[in-house]
């Protein structure tokens, strides 16, 4: 009964190709007999950089039958076990008898719900076929446990919702025009880019109300299937209240302890230790990124509170329904989305807190290579001059000489104490600061 379930589900997806689906910015690479692996938060998109990998592998001349997808979010598949994987392969070399398993491209996805999977992923690298590709929601599970596992076999392509210029591929806003209206559009483009969702379903969606439920949707899943399923957690309302206080609380230095005495005074039960879990659980399934406060020591790094930032500013919207504008938080957190998908591996994101604050301190290897503050407005004089201030503390402290302020409208340079800053609007840094995807 179970390989009847799992051949109808390949010969499904092997009569929609090629897919009709938008081009990402990530490409994931063919023929590098390698198992590439794609974390990322639900519904951002993963299946889709599948979706146009086996579509280059069509158009290069590869047969249909040539390509195995199977999607275990199925609910057919909710309860298949480890021992029962190996269905799969025996159920493809059933329907394909003639075609050699080692020409076979393999494409799992959200695999890490079957337990114990990543030891069948390793047996089929090992003893059939090389092309594989295994996305999954979790990054303890793709990335921690894979590698322990496979010791160095696996290439990970993080994934995240739209960049700025995906989104407005998306929306089909054309970015490379110099005529003056067009700058208008991108402008326009890119505030409902900082204060609305970049899922590519939500994107896609015109009605509001309908954005609003597919977002809700999206959360609920994460805390529901994600979190109280995967981990275990049976408080599900203190669960709740704690994932909000935290989205409440983004982009400032969060204390664990602090909500945890919050919690307990209203006479809520619940440990010091089950929230720092749940912390270590949201960021595992993507719905949070945490960033160090930058230290010299490690000891006092380890001990400083992380800042928390959500995965999408339409999702955090959508749970919390703000009753006032939170445009400075919205912005530093889709700066640091875009600062973290263009990540390289030498590379780190702190925040730096000393005399002053600025809001990202960018690592590379072991010095500070960028400093950058994020302010929406700096026409105030105090608050113009509370971010210059902080970013010049950081200088001095840290030696750097890449000193930039992000802004909502303002563009130009100041220099400052022997220090030149350059302050550049959003909508064109999000525009100019690319990076490469690590292999």
């Amino acid at each position: 009964m179970k390989k009847d379930i799992i051949k109808s589900l390949i010969e499904i997806k092997q009569s929609e190709i090629p897919f009709p689906v938008i081009a990402r910015e990530v490409e994931l690479p063919l023929d590098r007999n390698k198992i590439i692996t794609i974390p990322g938060v639900r519904r951002c998109g993963k299946s889709t950089l599948m979706m146009i990998a086996i579509n280059e592998l069509f158009k290069k001349g590869v047969p249909k039958e040539h390509i195995l997808w199977l999607g275990f979010d199925d609910e057919r598949l909710k309860n298949m076990t480890s021992d029962e994987l190996n269905d799969v392969i025996e159920s493809y070399m059933e329907m394909f008898p003639d075609v050699p398993i080692r020409d076979v491209y393999m494409f799992f996805d959200e695999i890490q719900l079957i337990k114990d999977w990543e030891y069948f992923i390793i047996r089929v690298y090992k003893s059939y076929c090389k092309n594989i590709y295994v996305s999954g929601s979790n990054a303890t599970m793709l990335s921690t446990e894979l590698k322990s596992v496979l010791r160095g076999w696996p290439l990970e392509y993080e994934t995240y919702p739209l960049s700025f210029l995906e989104y407005c591929e998306f929306k089909g806003i054309d970015t490379t025009s110099y005529l003056e209206q067009d700058k208008a559009k991108v402008k326009n483009a890119c505030t409902e880019y900082i204060k609305g969702s970049a899922f590519p379903e939500v994107v896609l969606t015109k009605s509001k109300s309908e954005q609003l439920k597919l977002l809700q949707g999206y959360f609920d899943t994460m805390i529901l299937r994600d979190m109280v399923e995967h981990y275990g957690i049976s408080n599900t309302g203190v669960l709740r209240y704690f994932v909000k206080r935290i989205l409440g609380n983004l982009s400032k230095p969060t204390s664990i302890l602090a909500i945890y005495n919050d919690i307990k005074s209203q006479g809520l039960k619940v440990s010091k230790d089950d929230l720092y879990h749940w912390a270590d659980c949201a960021c595992a399934i993507f719905l949070l990124v945490r960033i160090p406060k930058y230290e010299r020591s490690l000891i006092r790094e380890q001990r400083s509170p992380y800042k928390f930032y959500c995965i999408d500013n339409g999702l955090r919207s959508a749970v919390l329904l703000p009753q006032s504008e939170d445009n400075g938080k919205l912005l530093e957190n889709t700066v640091l989305l875009h600062l973290k998908r263009h990540l390289q591996a030498s590379e780190r994101i702190f925040y730096y807190q000393g005399k002053g604050e600025c809001d990202f301190a960018l690592q590379s290897y072991d010095r500070i290579s960028e400093l950058i503050q994020v302010t929406w407005d700096m026409s105030d004089d105090s608050t113009r001059n509370r971010e210059i201030n902080g970013i010049i503390d950081a200088a001095e402290n840290t030696l750097c000489e890449k000193l930039t302020i992000i802004t909502n409208n303002e563009e130009g340079e100041i220099n400052v104490k022997g220090h030149l800053i350059r302050i550049v609007p959003i909508w064109k840094w999000l525009q100019t600061y690319k990076g490469v995807a690590i292999e």
